[in-house]
């Protein structure tokens, strides 16, 4: 998923402008959630159900990397607020997007 988040910011066509952040976002945002789930389970916790901001709080103390856990939970409030269309808000940008898909890779290395 995240090299698919990837993929569209090369994309970048007039046509879709503030479609393509918003896919990337989503992808980044699946792939964060989807990674936070195969940790739990790997742990064998039981968050899978509880909301994603306990998760990340929880992240902090079971990744063994506190600023690894504030930088993923930034990213994925900023990813999943991207999600979403707001009249007044511009779609993030390319660069905001790579920080954030940076952040997730690292999760997904760690995690791993």
């Amino acid at each position: 998923m995240l090299s698919l988040a990837r993929g569209m910011l090369g994309r970048v066509d007039p046509d879709t402008a503030g479609l393509w952040p918003r896919a990337s976002a989503l992808l980044a945002c699946r792939a964060l959630e989807t990674t936070m789930h195969r940790l739990w389970e790997r742990r064998t916790l039981d968050l899978q159900g509880r909301s994603m901001r306990v998760q990340l709080i929880c992240l902090r103390t079971y990744l063994g990397d506190a600023d690894l856990a504030a930088r993923a939970g930034h990213a994925w409030s900023a990813l999943s607020r991207a999600c979403h269309h707001h009249p007044y808000e511009l779609a993030p940008t390319a660069a905001e997007l790579r920080g954030w898909l940076s952040v997730v890779e690292e999760l997904i290395q760690k995690a791993d």
